[in-house]
């Protein structure tokens, strides 16, 4: 097993691709701590998990929350003693307005949401790693961070965004044996289209045009393999890449 005694952090564990990560790292030999706004489908993981002979265990989780992310990281500690892992998987969409149409609101929300969350998730999680010269960050950002016309503005500053932070963070810290990626999905089968409301419709004709092309939807379990690579040891000298998973949706 390639993450024996690893204790991992996944956000927006409850469903998508935070639960096709938490189950497959647990069979891995992880120990995952599966947090999530949602508690109940977060139990249900953790649950799953220990029916199948694994450790979890369920936080409840606002992401763009300070206090709920120092809950977090000390109920882990708390818990498992340590941690080896972090997985920045938690994220919304928005309603595919550009910057004419964009909000303040919704604008605000996705950032925290998808970019302040993982920073301040990085910052703990990095205060730990240091002391201990080890640990593993992978951060779910996307091909809307790689290209401009996927999503709406704020969905694509902020998925850029993370990319930089991704980058920024695998430079700071690479001399002291810790390794930061991220994963782009393409169109993968998940429920964060639920996150969508108001459809901005200038919007989501202009990102149409790309959509023609997507390859067949890919399965959350083709993010978490992804997330597994980056997370284990056989990508050691792996650091500071976003690894494009989108069926090759991007080589157009």
């Amino acid at each position: 097993m390639l993450l024996t005694d690893k204790v991992a952090i996944v956000t927006g564990g409850a469903s998508g691709m935070g639960l096709a990560t938490a189950e497959l790292f647990a069979l891995e030999g992880a120990k995952v701590v599966v947090a999530d706004l949602n508690l109940d489908g977060a139990k249900k993981v953790a649950d799953t998990i220990t029916t199948n002979g694994g450790t979890a265990l369920a936080i409840k989780v606002d992401v763009s929350s300070q206090t709920d992310i120092d809950n977090l990281f000390k109920t882990t500690l708390t818990s498992f003693d340590h941690l080896d892992i972090l997985i920045n998987n938690a994220g919304i969409m928005d309603n595919m307005a550009g910057v004419a149409d964009v909000s303040d609101k919704i604008w605000q929300r996705v950032f925290s949401i998808n970019v302040d969350s993982v920073m301040m998730a990085s910052r703990a999680a990095l205060n730990l790693f240091l002391p201990q010269k080890s640990g593993t960050i992978v951060n779910i950002a996307s091909v809307g961070g790689l290209r401009g016309g996927v999503a709406g503005a704020a969905y694509t500053a902020a998925k850029h965004a993370v990319v930089g932070l991704t980058q920024n963070t695998a430079y700071m810290y690479n001399q002291n044996g810790i390794r930061c990626n991220a994963i782009a999905p393409g169109g993968i089968a998940t429920n964060i289209a639920k996150s969508m409301t108001d459809l901005n419709q200038t919007g989501m004709q202009r990102t149409q045009a790309g959509a023609a092309i997507m390859p067949p939807t890919g399965k959350a379990e083709d993010i978490a393999n992804a997330a597994l690579y980056l997370s284990s040891d056989q990508s050691s000298y792996v650091n500071g890449v976003t690894l494009t998973v989108d069926g090759g949706w991007s080589t157009y």
